[in-house]
C-alpha cells in the first residue's frame, strides 16, 4: 500500500467524523448531557489524530497523480492550500477538545464555555475539511466537477491546451 492508497483510504474519516463529532457535541451541549459531550470531544480528538496521516500523504499522492492526463495543477494547488488551513484548524480543534475531554474526566465544570468554543471550531473545521475533500475529489473525479467537461483533446477545461510530455 503506497501513500496515495493511504490518503484515499483515510481522507473520508476526518471529514465525516468531524461532522458527526460536531453534531454530537452540539446535541450534548444543548441537552447538558456530559456523557454525550465527553463522547463528542473524544471523537473530535481522534479525528484530529487521523487527519495527520491524511495530510502527510497528500504530497506523495500529488506526485502520483500530477502527471496523469487531464489532471489540473491549479485544482491540486487549491486543494493543497485549503488542506494546509484545514489541518491547522483541525489540530487546534482536536487539541482544545482533548483539553476539555481531560477536564471533563476530572469533573472540572468551568470548561462549559470552552466546550462551546470547541463546537464552534469543529463546525468551521468540518466545513473546511468537507471543502478540502470536495476539491480533492474533483482532481480525479471530473464527473463531479463544475469544470469537468472534457475538452476536445480529452483534457478537462482547466487543462485545455496543455500537452503531455512523454518524458514525464
Amino acid at each position: 500500500m503506497n501513500p496515495t492508497h493511504i490518503h484515499l483510504l483515510l481522507n473520508h474519516f476526518p471529514i465525516i467524523g468531524t461532522m458527526i463529532g460536531s453534531i454530537i457535541l452540539l446535541i450534548g451541549l444543548a441537552k447538558k448531557n456530559h456523557p454525550v459531550i465527553h463522547t463528542a470531544l473524544l471523537i473530535l480528538t481522534v479525528m484530529a489524530i487521523v487527519a495527520i496521516p491524511v495530510y502527510l500523504t497528500g504530497e506523495p499522492a500529488e506526485e502520483n497523480v500530477e502527471k496523469l492526463p487531464g489532471i489540473s495543477e491549479a485544482l491540486i494547488e487549491e486543494h493543497e492550500s485549503l488542506a494546509a488551513f484545514a489541518i491547522w484548524l483541525m489540530e487546534l480543534t482536536g487539541l482544545v477538545a482533548f483539553i476539555c475531554w481531560i477536564g471533563q474526566r476530572k469533573h472540572i465544570q468551568s470548561l462549559s464555555k470552552l466546550s462551546w468554543i470547541v463546537a464552534l471550531f469543529s463546525l468551521v473545521a468540518s466545513a473546511a475539511m468537507a471543502r478540502t475533500g470536495y476539491l480533492g475529489g474533483q482532481i480525479r473525479h471530473t464527473e463531479i466537477s463544475n469544470s469537468g467537461a472534457s475538452a476536445p483533446n480529452g483534457h478537462s477545461k482547466g487543462d485545455a491546451g496543455m500537452e503531455k510530455n512523454d518524458d514525464d
